[in-house]
């Protein structure tokens, strides 16, 4: 029987990564850390975010800015881990030095995320409609944290399991179903998709494919 994953010992670890980080790039604002669930709209995986402000300091008004780690995302472990928390730093970073580094609902990363980003130590690749969104550690970055890296994986001692929704069989005729950031769906031919990116025109976001669900309506082929 599993009594304890860990979870106090795990975001434990994850501070002192943080402190770690802090140490080399100083500008870098202390945070709350949350740890959950990691789904967002349209199905979409949050590894983690960075949000300014969120939270105040029991008896002040001062506020605290909070990243947080999407639990089944430590699935992939230690490694990846790391390279989301060095992502969310890259954006902490950019808020204190003002610098906009996304849109759309903070799912586009500009090329000004993606410099911050490189000094902090990660490779940036392009992923379509999320920008220069995709990190991954480079060999200086994995060799500086490796004792932080050793540190996560003994801490790591579960994941969330992903809840997957029942999928209809589906129909030739329906296109395929998208859905932006604000929740509105469409269907189109999947040649039509094919061609290039689809923007919201309330949200601003593209609009991303999805796997039919049972709860989605058969009928469901305009935006609302």
């Amino acid at each position: 029987m599993i009594t304890d994953v860990g979870t106090h010992e795990l975001v434990g670890e994850i501070t002192a990564t943080w402190r770690q980080i802090q140490r080399r790039h100083p500008e870098l604002p202390a945070v709350m850390f949350t740890l959950g669930e990691g789904g967002g709209p349209g199905g979409r995986q949050r590894l983690g975010h960075f949000l300014a402000g969120g939270w105040v300091r029991r008896g002040s008004e001062d506020r605290v800015h909070e990243v947080f780690v999407g639990a089944e995302g430590l699935a992939a472990g230690a490694e990846e881990l790391l390279d989301t928390l060095l992502h969310e730093a890259a954006h902490a970073l950019a808020h204190v030095r003002g610098v906009q580094d996304t849109s759309r609902q903070g799912r586009y990363h500009n090329a000004r995320f993606r410099d911050v980003a490189r000094e902090i130590g990660l490779v940036c690749t392009q992923s379509g409609g999320d920008g220069w969104a995709q990190t991954q550690l480079d060999d200086t970055t994995r060799a500086r944290y490796a004792q932080q890296v050793t540190r996560l994986d003994k801490a790591i001692g579960g994941h969330r399991v992903t809840r997957l929704r029942r999928r209809r069989r589906a129909s030739s005729n329906n296109g395929a179903a998208l859905v932006c950031d604000c929740g509105r769906k469409i269907r189109v031919a999947p040649s039509t998709a094919a061609l290039g990116p689809i923007l919201c025109g309330v949200c601003d976001a593209v609009f991303v494919e999805v796997a039919p669900t049972a709860d989605d309506p058969a009928g469901d082929t305009a935006g609302t």
